[in-house]
């Protein structure tokens, strides 16, 4: 596969009116200085991140495929694993990804959990999943990560101090992954 095959595609959590927030701009930026085709836009349904609209947006309209690789924050990283049960990218980077609602009514809106999670399927269509945690997140239990790291057979980096990762301006770790799995 050459390089100028392949898509990066940025998807934020929810509850943001915008993708340009904490490091997302920063990675665009960095990735693009590796001459990636980047994509970063805000998705529809921003604040609730309903899986019937993120999921058709990837597909339909950012046109995600097996030359794609998705970074996804939060609800950005659930969306991801619930697009790789249907659909075939060449891999992702989870960022503080749950499988569960986690008791939060706008989760339980989502659509994310209403049904069981295929983790072969998600695990088979694509070459390769980087997960990163951090074990003072605030909203998501260290637990969640582990189980997804169990499930999918993530390459897994826990941090004891990033949070949410919704506050550094810079992620170097996304940039080294991407530069070791795509061999630049």
């Amino acid at each position: 596969m050459q390089i100028s095959e392949v898509k990066i595609i940025l998807i934020h959590g929810n509850d943001t009116m915008r993708w340009s927030h904490a490091w997302l701009p920063w990675a665009k930026q960095e990735l693009e200085k590796l001459e990636l085709n980047v994509v970063a836009e805000t998705f529809p349904d921003s604040i609730l991140a309903r899986k019937q609209y993120w999921l058709r947006f990837l597909k339909e309209y950012l046109h995600a495929d097996e030359n794609t690789i998705i970074i996804g924050h939060s609800s950005g990283a659930v969306a991801a694993m619930r697009f790789a049960e249907e659909n075939k990218l060449l891999g992702s980077i989870l960022i503080s990804p749950c499988y569960t609602d986690l008791g939060i009514e706008a989760e339980k809106q989502s659509g994310y959990f209403d049904g069981p999670w295929d983790w072969k399927t998600i695990k088979k269509n694509q070459k390769w999943i980087v997960q990163f945690a951090s074990k003072d997140d605030p909203f998501i239990p260290v637990g969640e990560f582990q189980r997804i790291h169990k499930k999918l057979e993530t390459e897994y980096h826990e941090f004891e101090n990033r949070g949410h990762f919704n506050v550094q301006d810079a992620f170097p770790e996304i940039i080294e992954v991407i530069k070791r799995k795509l061999n630049l």
